[in-house]
């Protein structure tokens, strides 16, 4: 079950989880992690391990509906991972931090955090200029996590293409071809989500 396709791919979510929890975006055992294997398979973060400590067992495999395949307790939000997975066919990696800035710029944005004139927006797939406008959309925090994945989709349905987005008072979603591109994401959207949280906090 676990073949050398999994194993990179769990060296790799270990190898992030160490720098995102350097970064201070992981608090306790909060997050969750995973990457899509070339069979539809996924390698996801088990449930309630630390991200900065992560060893090869605190990574295990779920079908494509995220149903477990080796017996293991995956995140309860595995379902927003799987529901990417769908809406994005080359989508290999999906990240969630619970980092300040996101979590912050929740509070004071209650429904979209727009992105624009940045020069990092272009280490965003897909984005060549700063000259580019990108809407992240923020969704109330819900226990009931099949309804808040469908709230993802219906807005998805409605809006268009997103590249992330943030459950309020909870963290952000992003996602990539790799987990390489995923962490390339992460780290350029919390650099700008730190930044809009002092544009808005400055308004108030």
């Amino acid at each position: 079950m676990y073949d050398t396709e999994f194993q990179i791919r769990a060296a790799e979510l270990i190898e992030a989880g160490r720098f995102i929890d350097s970064r201070g975006w992981v608090p306790a055992t909060s997050g969750n992690f995973s990457a899509r294997l070339n069979d539809g398979r996924i390698a996801i973060t088990v449930s309630g391990r630390h991200k900065g400590r992560l060893r090869p067992e605190d990574i295990m495999l779920v079908d494509a509906e995220g149903h477990p395949l080796d017996g293991k307790k995956p995140s309860a939000e595995t379902v927003l991972h799987t529901g990417i997975y769908r809406r994005y066919p080359n989508a290999g990696a999906v990240l969630h931090p619970h980092s300040p800035a996101a979590t912050l710029l929740s509070r004071l944005v209650s429904r979209v955090v727009i992105l624009e004139d940045y020069e990092l927006l272009k280490a965003l797939a897909g984005i060549e200029t700063h000259e580019a406008r990108v809407a992240v959309p923020i969704f109330p925090n819900d226990q009931d996590i099949p309804r808040l994945a469908l709230g993802v989709e219906e807005y998805i349905e409605m809006h268009g293409d997103i590249l992330a987005y943030i459950i309020a008072g909870h963290g952000f979603y992003t996602w990539g071809k790799s987990v390489s591109d995923a962490l390339r994401h992460l780290e350029a959207l919390e650099f700008l989500f730190d930044l809009e949280t002092r544009i808005h906090g400055a308004k108030r």
